[in-house]
């Protein structure tokens, strides 16, 4: 039985000659992926009882009547059957709906479907749900500065003041309230205050610039924008007042400005007609905190694509699908239990951020951190996981290497008795990572590997409390995402690379882009590939085991000589090497069918790029991936380029090099570092000379 519903779990999908490739498993042509993995965690028996995923199993078994051997059955049997899965998360977690829903699950081809029809719900009112007075609501630490905390009272009436002010000034459901503002609690009450009304939120980090906010806004056309006068990173101050000015100006939809004097706290923001200093607001008593119940699909917030290559997509989510969502992986995937501290180094404009607002949904104080990670030390983010007892810490796959490149011993210098697991996304994990997550933050914490996206704000792989840790593995595909590994004829693959793709649908998917007519920019980003299923974008390999290893971005795909490399596997090897701190490879495909595969290496202060290391760079890359994964030059570079969410920019360098207009390969707003795209725009002459055929051969 258990077999057949994994078939018909795919009618979803348009791709129907892959259904017999799927009931065999497609075992052959493996990838090579280890059958039997390194283990690094095994979860006590107490931790699997305990764990959030087997009290919903149990509820599955007692409710429902269904029993499932292991996880991986659990999870077979959640892609089969969408809706009844579905179902249950909203039965089991309490969603509360002003109004029953008619149907859970209308239509089946996506992005064509409608969830819960009828429904009548509000994600803030979720959160204010799990209100436990016991426990501060929000920790919140600036670099350099002591730990501030809000407790729930706190958190609820500055929510329902900004929340009317926002009412009187004309703010309806539908509309929109953008921020620009650091990650400062004042960031999580704007969210909340416009959620509650049924307005659309959407915000961008102040350290975005004018043309990057502007190209983002100007899309959504808000009323009100919540602004910071400036922040701090690194010890030194950032002034934004003439910045706001400026966006202002540009967006004629804006019709109050509330300052955040996060510099200035003593500053008056309130001369210019139309501006509004935010303490102002809050010392402005309102009877309660109300929620405007909205239907299933009402927009919730507006997420952006990095905008490295094009105008940022407007990613537009639900109230519900995002509710639904967050429930389950906050709860049964990160197992998030009332009372425990949730951390994530996090930006306003990166999703991790919204994520981070989701883990209130299971009772969790949120821990906020602004400013340099490693400022006024290279261990701050760990002396706030010591002082504020964080439970679940989070932070990037770059935020750990840097971290084991530095020396950093957390579990040495540092008392983490609270710590549960340490989470990374963002990039592949090397195994390497892991390595010295257990051997210096802690050697029985719970490493959460995971990856999903700005475009469904959750992950489709990553953790699970009741499996084991496997070093350079994701544990698992989450509940409820259908995700498999295809090959190009849309075949699907086991212990190969292949395509990320998911054939069914999931609440969180967008509803929409905002602004695009017929949904044709959405369409044909995630469908055109695979007609009825979604590709990510990313190389992924799913192991018989049911674990999984993401390779990088699959329009960064390294294509050496009819062989598809993920460039992670390059930064596997050049990360192990003390000597290099940082480094990019792209492949630039020749019009005879050869190609240019040459690595960029950025390396560590006092270290000197000589053959000595290039040949010892070959020879790693040769000896332990193969000899297609050596470049055809390994060049020294100041700087690696970098969007301002942490993500190496592979496709724009690769573009550039290829000859695009700079101002069309990448947006220099959207990037941490914009002068370091000086040396491809120089560099991109001679390759161009090389494409012609009329310079040298790059050895």
């Amino acid at each position: 039985m258990a077999n057949l519903q994994f078939y018909f779990g795919f009618r979803f999908c348009g791709c129907f000659s892959v259904l017999r490739e799927l009931c065999n498993f497609g075992l052959q042509n493996r990838y090579e992926m280890k059958e039997t993995a390194r283990v690094r965690w095994i979860p006590s028996g107490d931790c699997k009882v305990q764990s959030n995923m087997n009290q919903y199993s149990r509820w599955l078994t007692d409710s429902k009547g269904l029993t499932f051997a292991d996880y991986q059955s659990l999870w077979a049997w959640s892609i089969a059957n969408p809706a009844a899965f579905w179902e249950t998360i909203w039965n089991y977690c309490g969603v509360r709906s002003a109004t029953p829903y008619e149907s859970v699950l209308q239509g089946e081809a996506m992005p064509f479907y409608q969830w819960f029809k009828g429904a009548q719900l509000n994600y803030v009112e979720h959160i204010f749900l799990k209100a436990d007075r016991s426990h501060p609501a929000i920790l919140f630490q600036r670099e350099g500065a002591e730990i501030q905390e809000v407790d729930w009272f706190e958190l609820e009436r500055k929510t329902a003041s900004l929340a009317a002010f926002f009412k009187g000034a004309g703010v309806e459901p539908g509309d929109c309230v953008a921020g620009y503002l650091a990650n400062t609690p004042e960031a999580t009450i704007a969210f909340l205050a416009t959620a509650a009304l049924g307005a659309v939120w959407s915000c961008c980090s102040p350290d975005f610039g004018v043309d990057s906010v502007v190209e983002r806004l100007k899309q959504i056309k808000p009323k009100i924008l919540v602004a910071v006068d400036g922040y701090t990173y690194g010890g030194k101050a950032f002034y934004r007042r003439e910045t706001v000015e400026n966006i202002v100006r540009q967006l004629p939809s804006v019709q109050k400005l509330v300052w955040v004097p996060y510099l200035n706290p003593d500053a008056d923001y309130e001369r210019k007609e139309g501006e509004k200093n935010i303490a102002s607001i809050f010392s402005t008593r309102v009877a309660e905190l109300t929620f405007t119940p909205l239907p299933f699909a009402h927009p919730i917030w507006v997420l952006y694509s990095s905008g490295t290559t094009g105008q940022p997509k407007a990613i537009t989510h639900s109230h519900g699908g995002v509710l639904l969502e967050h429930l389950k992986y906050l709860q049964l995937h990160n197992d998030v239990k009332p009372g425990e501290r949730f951390f994530w180094f996090t930006t306003t404009g990166w999703m991790m951020w919204n994520f981070v607002q989701a883990s209130f949904l299971a009772g969790a104080t949120i821990v906020l951190y602004d400013g340099n990670p490693m400022y006024p030390q290279k261990d701050a983010l760990w002396a706030l996981a010591e002082k504020a007892r964080i439970t679940h810490f989070g932070t990037s796959a770059s935020y750990l290497r840097a971290c084991m490149k530095s020396g950093l011993s957390p579990g040495r210098d540092f008392d983490l008795p609270a710590l549960r697991s340490v989470s990374a996304t963002g990039s592949p994990l090397p195994p390497d990572a892991f390595d010295y997550v257990y051997a210096q933050i802690k050697e029985d914490v719970w490493l959460v590997s995971m990856s999903g996206g700005t475009d469904v704000c959750t992950a489709f792989v990553g953790g699970n409390p009741m499996l084991p840790v496997c070093e350079g593995e994701i544990q698992c595909r989450a509940l409820g995402c259908a995700l498999h590994a295809f090959d190009e004829g849309g075949k699907p693959l086991i212990d190969r690379v292949g395509e990320m793709v998911i054939c069914a649908p999931m609440p969180s998917m967008p509803i929409y882009f905002w602004g695009d007519e017929n949904c044709k920019r959405y369409t044909d980003s995630y469908f055109k590939p695979y007609p009825g299923c979604w590709r990510h974008g990313d190389w992924v390999v799913i192991s018989s085991r049911g674990s999984a290893v993401i390779l990088g971005r699959s329009d960064a795909t390294l294509n050496r000589h009819g062989v598809r490399i993920g460039t992670a596997e390059i930064y596997r090897i050049t990360d192990k090497m003390p000597q290099i701190r940082d480094s990019l490879i792209v492949n630039i495909e020749r019009a005879n069918g050869a190609s240019y595969m040459p690595l960029f290496v950025l390396m560590r202060e006092g270290e000197r790029l000589d053959d000595a290391i290039k040949a010892v760079i070959r020879a790693k890359l040769k000896a332990e991936c193969s000899h297609r994964h050596v470049p055809d030059a390994i060049i020294p570079v100041a700087a690696i380029p970098y969007t301002i969410s942490g993500k190496k920019m592979e496709t724009p360098v690769k573009r550039v090099l290829m000859g695009v207009n700079p101002s069309k390969a990448y947006q220099k707003d959207a990037m941490q570092n914009p002068e370091s795209m000086r040396f491809f725009i120089d560099f991109s002459a001679e390759v161009g000379r090389a494409l012609s055929g009329e310079g040298s051969e790059f050895k």
